[in-house]
């Protein structure tokens, strides 16, 4: 209501100059159709009734008294009639030679009696005897129409005189007036039309605005499929309810939850079963918990409780009745159906005051959970003597994103058939505080199996394309990033991928996103969808680790591929195992026959790389060609390959 009122007046301005403007127009208008009618009425009286009394004669000579007379009767049958107020006649030198009422000095002489004597005619509306010309009978004060125009002899358009005559005005104003009333009602009525027609518009666009503003602010904090509240909106609500306990207010507790082996809910039953189920234990979940509490859907299978009053006793009787609705059987596609799911717990303020560490010591104890088969896991520091190297890591992740301690690194990819390069890996390392530069198996396997994963991935991403939008890269060369199967299975995934795109202003097909026969196998469906939409853009995608998972050939010739990359295990010794050697060529003969490129990784010797070369592959990337190094290594090296890489090349 607030901004239609705010427009509403805003609007009200223009109209009203609008209509100023107009009406000032208007009246212009009139004043000069007022003067355009004095101006007829003075050649109508001049042709008619002066220039026949005169009968041609030269003004520049006395009148005769007959003329004279003749000029009286006239000038006072006119005046009775109203016609005229006064009527003067002056010669060409602009001199009075004739006046109705005796007014005006013979020697004056006015500028407009001049220029009536080079041919114009001049009229404007005036006060009889405003300017004190002198010696008048008439009223002082009466609105006029003053003017002054040449008389000729009748039969030729050579002037003789000039005629200078006074009509009343006020008639011809009475005219005009009851024209510009009509007018002015017009005006009123059509603006009064258009400021109710904006704002009409103004209402209707502002209901549309205020209806879009609250779909888009639901939007952006509710998950679309579940219709509970996303990650944004459980930090916000987690954030709140601290800050609340840090006053005095209840004691708070999060819970981590990941449902167990949903991903065979979709292999088997298919993905829309599977949203089905999330949808359901969504509202289940929601009816759990107190008023106070919150459920949101954090990503995948995966959901965050947030309990409030949660005490030891409440705590537990809240994680009872969530075991108690998941192990609720759902019919799902005709089939019952009883959910498994692990559930970490942390608690504030006893393991963690902040909304960041209790949702690392909840995905911990999630993790924990769910190695051991327990079901449910609450937080403890012994908890991180279980794989106590690994479980730091986890929480250590999010400050690691926050705090800039990843970095990339990046390996060429050779054209073999050119031997130039023909894109860069980029390749995740941990810079930890304390344990040094940490290679990706150190942290990927246990970082995937919580929702970091998506955090970490948009990192790289976003990252990556900022190298490669800095000018310092060459302007052909293709970024790769891998991306994990929980990447793949969010529906978001894609939309944020181009959106990086755009945000750095890079050309899809700049970009390769690499994915695992693994991750393709965990949820093929979903998977295939979020690929479909990135290839659609331009973005190239690459089954990377080829050979090693489970990916038949119908889903390979299907998937929306450009290139597959051979798992390394075949290329490294490929020179001295004959039946890897059979597998790289089978590899390059059946990509090539589907219309795919084929990256061999792990070239690790000159003799494996002219066997990939005489194989007929595309690619090639390993230590041989050159090792992962930082963007500025990386730099100085495509802008100047050592003679080494050539030769080997």
């Amino acid at each position: 209501m607030r901004l239609f009122v705010v427009f509403a007046a805003v609007s009200l301005v223009p109209v009203l100059l609008l209509g100023l403007v107009l009406a000032a127009s208007y009246r212009s208008d009139a004043a000069e159709r007022g003067l355009a009618e004095g101006r007829a009425q003075a050649a109508l009286f001049a042709h008619i009734a002066v220039e026949p009394l005169l009968a041609g004669a030269d003004l520049s000579r006395p009148l005769t008294a007959e003329e004279v007379a003749g000029l009286d009767r006239m000038s006072q049958s006119a005046a009775d009639g109203g016609e005229i107020v006064r009527l003067r006649l002056r010669d060409l030198d602009g001199r009075i030679v004739y006046s109705s009422d005796g007014s005006g000095d013979v020697e004056e002489v006015d500028d407009e009696a001049l220029e009536a004597a080079e041919g114009e005619i001049v009229a404007e509306v005036t006060h009889l005897d405003a300017d004190d010309n002198g010696g008048g009978t008439g009223d002082v004060g009466i609105r006029a129409a003053e003017v002054y125009r040449p008389l000729t002899d009748g039969t030729s358009d050579v002037p003789i005189g000039v005629l200078e005559l006074y009509l009343p005005y006020d008639p011809i104003a009475q005219d005009v007036e009851a024209g510009l009333d009509s007018l002015y009602r017009d005006l009123a009525v059509g603006l009064t039309l258009l400021y109710l027609l904006l704002a009409g518009i103004s209402w209707s666009a502002t209901r549309r605005l205020r209806a879009q503003v609250a779909r888009n602010a639901h939007l952006a904090e509710h998950d679309q499929l579940t219709g509970l509240p996303n990650r944004t909106a459980f930090q916000k609500r987690l954030d709140e309810v601290l800050a609340a306990a840090d006053r005095g207010g209840p004691a708070v507790a999060v819970a981590i939850l990941d449902l167990d082996r949903f991903k065979e809910v979709n292999e088997t039953l298919g993905h829309d079963t599977g949203d089905a189920l999330l949808g359901q234990l969504g509202r289940r979940l929601s009816a759990a918990v107190g008023e106070q509490d919150l459920v949101a859907r954090l990503g995948g299978d995966e959901f965050g409780l947030i309990l409030v009053s949660a005490e030891a006793t409440a705590l537990s009787e809240s994680v009872a009745r969530v075991q108690r609705v998941l192990g609720e059987e759902s019919d799902l596609a005709g089939l019952p159906l009883v959910v498994e799911a692990s559930i970490g717990i942390a608690r504030a303020p006893q393991d963690g005051s902040d909304a960041a560490t209790l949702l690392q010591h909840a995905d911990v104890a999630m993790y924990v959970a769910k190695q051991a088969g327990s079901g449910v896991a609450s937080y403890h520091k012994e908890l991180d003597q279980y794989d106590a190297a690994r479980l730091a890591l986890v929480g250590d992740m999010r400050r690691a994103i926050d705090g800039n301690e990843l970095v990339l690194h990046y390996q060429p990819k050779i054209d073999l058939r050119t031997g130039v390069v023909d894109a860069v890996e980029a390749l995740l390392r941990w810079n930890h505080p304390e344990r040094g530069l940490l290679m990706p198996d150190r942290f990927l396997p246990v970082v995937e199996k919580t929702g970091m994963i998506d955090p970490m991935t948009e990192w790289v991403v976003d990252a990556a394309l900022t190298w490669a939008a800095s000018g310092r890269a060459p302007a052909m060369v293709r970024v790769a990033v891998n991306v994990s199967a929980r990447n793949l299975v969010h529906a978001s995934f894609a939309d944020q991928v181009l959106a990086a795109l755009v945000r750095h202003s890079i050309s899809p097909d700049r970009l390769a996103i690499e994915v695992t026969e693994t991750a393709l196998v965990a949820d093929l469906q979903r998977a295939e969808l979020s690929l479909r939409r990135l290839a659609a853009a331009g973005v190239r995608i690459s089954v990377d680790d080829f050979g090693r998972g489970q990916t038949s050939l119908s889903h390979l010739s299907t998937l929306p591929l450009h290139e597959v990359k051979i798992d390394r295990s075949f290329v490294t010794d490929m020179s001295e195992v004959h039946s890897h050697a059979a597998i790289v060529r089978s590899v390059i003969d059946l990509a090539h026959n589907l219309g795919f490129e084929v990256v061999a990784e792990g070239v690790e010797t000159a003799s494996v790389l002219d066997a990939l070369r005489e194989a007929g592959c595309d690619i090639a990337q390993g230590f041989h060609i050159a090792r992962p190094m930082p963007a500025d290594q990386l730099e100085e090296w495509l802008s100047a390959p050592s003679a080494v890489l050539k030769s080997r090349i």
